[in-house]
């Protein structure tokens, strides 16, 4: 199993970077052409929707597969590429970043209802938007180190 784990963690990082990117380039500037209220309400679905299996077997699925090729690693460190480790690292980052940063923030923004709306949807880009580029990039940072090829001597 040892050498599918980089297989799966990096195909599962590819996946997650890849849906992080279309965000960023495609979901966000579409949200940010509509009215707050309705973008609010959108995001706010969109991200109902994501809590789900296949979503979130792809999200904590190659979190765990990070997870068991950092500790295979740990126990043989010899035998693992260092590019790697850190591809494993740089997934596990993203994913932290994830549920420290994003996940309240959408939670805040399923919360937060009435008052101003412009507001409302102006803050939140402001921090999401920033963030969400920053787990986009550790995803495909980590596919990138976890699916590199490595000769072997």
């Amino acid at each position: 199993m040892n050498g599918w784990l980089p297989v799966i963690a990096g195909t599962g990082s590819a996946v997650a970077g890849g849906f992080y990117l279309a965000f960023s380039t495609v979901v966000m500037p579409a949200l940010r052409g509509r009215p707050a209220a309705e973008a609010i309400a959108t995001m706010v679905s969109i991200n109902e929707k994501a809590v789900r299996p296949p979503f979130m077997i792809l999200f904590f699925g190659t979190a765990a597969a990070c997870g068991a090729f950092a500790v295979v690693s740990a126990t043989d460190p010899l035998a693992q590429s260092p590019i790697r480790v850190a591809g494993a690292a740089a997934y596990l980052a993203g994913w932290a970043s994830t549920m420290l940063v994003n996940v309240p923030l959408n939670n805040r923004l399923s919360r937060n209802g009435g008052g101003r709306p412009d507001r409302q949807w102006h803050s939140f880009e402001q921090s999401w938007i920033p963030a969400n580029h920053v787990r986009a990039a550790l995803s495909i940072a980590g596919a990138v180190g976890l699916l590199i090829p490595i000769p072997h001597p």
